[in-house]
């Protein structure tokens, strides 16, 4: 096949869902595909509108694979003629995220129209799925592949989880690109007066969002918390893997999320992971089994956990190796994109 995918920027980003596009492209080489790479420049929302007075779809595929993150840029060129179909690769909406109800209305009028003008769909979750249905209007073909967590390989073996956990203090890992949707307000504000018996490793890229960055830096400094709240950056392959060792447990209190590769990520290494009850968290979260999951915003409910998680290590070293057993569950990324490569020539 000659495929074609569609996407803002570099498909090095670190991000889960370029990681998840990455792997996809990785994948379809690998069986003899042709993957060919459009890249729309990075900018804000109303420039990505303007587009669509531009912006015309490649000649010459058999079929085209369009990161729904970039819908504002596709309406127009989706409804003109082409001769192959158009596949949108859903990892959450835009209208999904935690903002003023008349700006999510607004977004969801344009997902909308963009929604109904592709061919197919692929999902990475069972609630983005129903997300999505909720706005079609027609029937559409539709796949749920659940994203690539066996990045890293081997992991932790149960004798290495309960060695770790022997550990004085509790080791915090929050993994994800520092962004007021990722939640890091949440956590710093639970972990303040835990100080004497906690670290927290921020590891994510501190340029998506700078204002936001500096204000947690500020608070971070305001309320003397650099003695045990680090922020290294954003850290790829050794380094990650030396943080995901180290580290208890696994904390990102999303506003969102349209799946969280990163919990099951934090679960091969035997941590249990805090999301919320937004988005897909639960898909991948057991409360109580293999973590905890709190309402968006509320520090008070995961100071608690950490609290909790810090004074029984026999509460921690159960969470943990359920968190381990809920990794092995998972289906390899092999079998999620074998199933992608044989939806899409369904459509050939």
């Amino acid at each position: 096949m000659h495929i074609g995918l569609v996407i803002y920027g570099s498909l090095d980003t670190l991000s889960g869902g370029y990681l998840y596009d990455r792997k996809l492209v990785e994948y379809l080489r690998s069986r003899g595909d042709s993957v060919e790479i459009i890249s729309l420049p990075w900018r804000n929302y109303a420039a990505h509108l303007t587009d669509n007075l531009s912006f015309r779809l490649p000649k010459n595929l058999d079929i085209l694979i369009q990161d729904e993150l970039n819908h504002p840029s596709l309406i127009v060129a989706n409804r003109g003629r082409h001769p192959y179909p158009v596949i949108s690769l859903v990892h959450h909406l835009r209208s999904s995220e935690l903002r003023p109800n008349w700006q999510n209305a607004f977004y969801r009028i344009i997902e909308k129209k963009y929604l109904g003008s592709v061919d197919g769909f692929i999902f990475n979750s069972r609630t983005t799925q129903g997300v999505v249905n909720s706005l079609i209007e027609k029937p559409t073909p539709s796949i749920i592949a659940y994203p690539p967590t066996d990045r890293f390989g081997a992991q932790l073996s149960e004798d290495e989880i309960r060695e770790r956990i022997k550990n004085r203090e509790l080791r915090i890992l929050f993994l994800g690109n520092v962004m007021y949707r990722k939640g890091l307000h949440t956590l710093v504000e639970a972990v303040k007066d835990l100080k004497s018996k906690v670290s927290v490793d921020i590891v994510g890229s501190l340029t998506s969002e700078p204002t936001y960055t500096k204000l947690m830096q500020e608070i971070i400094a305001r309320h003397d918390l650099s003695s045990f709240i680090f922020l290294p950056g954003s850290l790829d392959n050794e380094p990650l893997i030396e943080k995901l060792k180290q580290a208890h447990v696994l904390v990102v209190p999303s506003s969102y999320e349209g799946f969280g590769i990163v919990y099951l990520e934090g679960m091969g290494f035997g941590l249990p992971a805090i999301g919320t009850t937004a988005g897909a968290a639960g898909e991948i979260i057991e409360h109580g089994k293999t973590g905890y999951l709190i309402a968006p915003d509320d520090s008070k409910a995961l100071a608690g956990h950490l609290r909790s998680l810090t004074e029984d290590r026999d509460l921690l070293t159960r969470l943990s190796l359920n968190a381990r057993a809920r990794y092995l569950r998972q289906p390899s990324w092999v079998e999620t994109a074998q199933g992608i490569r044989n939806f899409l020539l369904s459509f050939l």
